[in-house]
Parts: C-alpha cells; structure tokens; sequence
C-alpha cells in the first residue's frame, strides 16, 4: 500500500461537477492499493497517518499532528501511484489491485484511518473521474510505502 500524504489548508474532491467532500487544514491523504497488501498494512499506514508531526508547534517546529490540531482527513484512491515507469513512456498499472480486491481494502483503510482519528474521515469516489483541489502548506508532501518500512 502506499500513501502521498499532503498537509494542506484546504483540500476538496469534485465528481460529476458536484463538490463530494471536503476538508479545511488537515491531510489529503491519496492512496493505491496491490494485490499484496492486508490489514497490517492499514493499521501500520492508518497508525502513521494520524500520528505523523508535520504541523508547526508554538515554535514553528513540525512537532504535531493531525490529532494534536483537530485537523481533518480527506482520502483518495489513486491506482496510478502504482504505475511501472521503467519502459517506454507509458505507465503500466499492472501493480495495482482489480476493484473486486481494492475496493472493500481502501473502505477497511478509510474506516481505520477514522476510528484512528476519533471522527470520520472525507473521502473521494473509488474509481471516478474525480478532480482535485489542494492548498499544499509548506508545501510538505510525504510519500510512504507500507511494503518497504524504513
């Protein structure tokens, strides 16, 4: 499973021209899933996500979390963190999970990432055509992947 974790001041998800969620400071969170990924993995990844410190302290240090804000969490599916770049110039997906195995992992995710948190999570539309805004702060972006912890 991997992660793009973004702080943001304001994040928010469009489908079918329709505003689906959105979320003032907080973490959009994007999120692929393969087929070797399992419930150690959300619960590492979930674990992770709301304890990260990445948000500034009295001092201007990243020294607090999501939690230690109040802030919230918008997550999105995006098999195309996935993708295979080593050939040619067109992704292969490949790697990532089929609906039928990514599906019910991203709700388990969504829903982990919540109990987590203390209050429910934002998320996108599995699958849509969705478009995405964000007001990266910092900007600070974080990749994570729960397949290679180091």
């Amino acid at each position: 499973m991997r992660i793009v974790i973004q702080k943001v001041t304001h994040a928010s998800v469009t489908v079918d021209g329709k505003i689906k969620s959105e979320i003032k400071k907080g973490l959009l969170v994007f999120v692929g899933i393969e087929d070797r990924d399992n419930d150690d993995d959300i619960d590492w990844l979930a674990n992770k996500i709301v304890n990260i410190r990445i948000f500034e302290d009295e001092n201007g240090v990243m020294n607090k979390s999501v939690i230690d804000m109040d802030g919230e969490i918008l997550v999105v599916s995006q098999f195309t963190l996935h993708a295979l770049t080593k050939k040619g110039n067109r992704p292969s997906y490949i790697k990532a999970s089929k609906p039928d195995f990514a599906i019910p992992m991203y709700e388990k995710f969504c829903k982990k990432v919540s109990e987590n948190l203390g209050k429910e999570v934002k998320t996108g539309v599995f699958g849509a055509d969705m478009k995405v805004e964000l007001l990266n702060d910092g900007p600070t972006t974080i990749w994570i992947d729960s397949q290679n912890r180091e």
